[in-house]
Parts: structure tokens; C-alpha cells; sequence
């Protein structure tokens, strides 16, 4: 782990406070569905949607009824709250992701929400003939365990250390995927360093950044357009998000 990584602390206690804003979050998307109905439409490609700590399928209901209305074949995890890496939740992802793929007979989108995208990225690691593309949002893969707000309540709802990588559940967390990987994140993610929800930029990755809260990231209107912008490309056509036009005021520089 690099001296930036182990110096990151948890984003402040007014961000954290500020977390509070992904009620309105919600109540954005649900005004914006108009204008969402403008992003592309998708191939039908299967997409499997991930979700963070303690959360289930309930928490990702907006993201996937609006991914499902794109035309792709969307499902949840099926395994109730995310209480981390307990025994035999890594084998249910993995015996997902194959009856996915087999059952439609294309590859499969990840995308996954803080807790959920690490799961996704290292999915992608371990089956890489079976994964398409990989999206994350506010996912803390890139920095200190502990330089996040949730670190205590993964280890009590785990039975696990926050520092505990799994060397048989894809290796190290920081290391990019090797599909087409899309990071997405926000400076003021109350829960996550930002910082630490970046991905190293290449031919295949890239970094979106939005305005938005940690816990409304799953349906703010600009993620959400997002993640529909990157699963519509076409496959084997990967390309950088285009912040050109109007997308540069809703689509910060995530380099700046």
C-alpha cells in the first residue's frame, strides 16, 4: 500500500452529516426520470447489481427498475443485507455470475455500490471470460480500510478485520480489473476518502466524478445516467466517458 493510501482518514463529520442529503437524492431521481429516459438504450446484456454494506436488493430497486427499463436483464444479489465476506456469500456471487452468463449466453456487466463494487472488481479478477465491464460507486478499494466512516461496522457485522484481503477472493483490492472498469465517486462522500475510491486511469479504466452523497450514490440522477452511458457501449468498443457539451457542468474533471 502506497504512503498516500495509509495516510487517508475518513471523510469529515460534517460530510458524514451531510449524508442525509440522499433522501433528496432520491427525490432528484424520481423528478428526473424524464430526462433520464434520454440516456442510451442497452443491448440486453445481463446486469448484475451489487449492494453495499448492511444494505440488500431494496437499496439498488431505483438503480435496477431504471436499468431494466434500458432494456438490459438486470438482477440483484439475492443474498438479503451485505454483512461482508461471510461464509459461503463468495461462492453465491460467483455461482451467480456463471448462471447469468449461461443462461443468457453473453457476458455480464457488474456494477457495484461502495461494499458491493469490491465485490464486483474482484468478481471480474477471478472470471474475467464471463464479465463484460465493471462500474463502482463510492467503492474504497484504493486506499486505507480503516479511511472510511463504516470501517467498525464491517468488522462487527463480518466477524472479519476491515484490513483482511482474501487472497483466494481475487487478490490484492487495488489492482484494476482486467475489463473495462469504471470508477465513480464524489469529494463529498461523507462515508469513503474520495481519494480512495479513484481508479489508475488506462486504455481500459477510467474515473467519473459526480456531486453526490455516499449514501444516495445508487440513485442520483448523474450516477445513473452514468452507469447507463457505460453499459451501452457496445462490446469490445470500450471508450472513455465523453464530459463534452452540456455532461462537463453535470460531470466535474475528475483530474483537476
Amino acid at each position: 500500500m502506497s504512503a498516500t493510501a495509509q495516510t487517508l482518514r475518513p471523510p469529515s463529520r460534517t460530510l458524514m452529516f451531510l449524508e442525509g442529503r440522499a433522501i433528496h437524492e432520491l427525490g432528484a431521481f424520481l423528478g428526473a426520470l424524464p430526462l433520464l429516459s434520454l440516456a442510451p438504450k442497452g443491448d440486453g446484456h445481463p446486469v448484475l447489481v451489487l449492494p453495499g454494506l448492511v444494505a440488500s436488493d431494496t437499496s439498488t430497486r431505483p438503480l435496477r427498475s431504471f436499468l431494466k427499463s434500458r432494456g438490459y436483464a438486470v438482477s440483484g444479489w439475492r443474498q438479503g443485507r451485505n454483512l461482508g465476506l461471510r461464509d459461503g456469500v463468495q461462492h453465491a456471487m460467483t455461482d451467480l455470475v456463471r448462471e447469468l452468463s449461461d443462461s443468457h449466453g453473453r457476458k455480464i456487466s457488474l456494477v457495484g455500490w461502495s461494499l458491493g463494487g469490491l465485490y464486483a472488481r474482484q468478481l471480474a479478477k477471478m472470471m474475467p471470460d464471463r464479465v463484460r465491464s465493471v462500474i463502482t460507486l463510492g467503492s474504497p478499494f484504493a486506499g486505507n480500510p480503516k479511511a472510511t466512516n463504516a470501517w467498525r461496522v464491517y468488522e462487527m457485522a463480518s466477524g472479519r478485520r476491515a484490513d483482511e484481503e482474501d487472497a483466494r477472493f481475487g487478490g490484492s483490492l487495488s489492482e484494476t480489473p482486467p475489463v473495462p472498469t469504471t470508477a465513480i465517486f464524489s469529494r463529498t462522500d461523507g462515508i469513503c476518502a474520495w481519494q480512495g475510491c479513484m481508479e489508475k486511469s488506462s486504455a481500459l479504466s477510467e474515473n467519473i466524478e459526480v456531486e453526490s452523497s455516499h449514501c444516495g450514490m445508487g440513485h442520483h440522477p448523474a450516477v445513473v445516467y452514468a452507469v447507463a452511458d457505460r453499459l451501452a457501449q457496445p462490446e469490445g468498443q470500450w471508450a472513455p466517458f465523453d464530459r463534452s457539451g452540456w455532461r462537463s457542468i453535470v460531470f466535474p474533471d475528475p483530474n483537476r
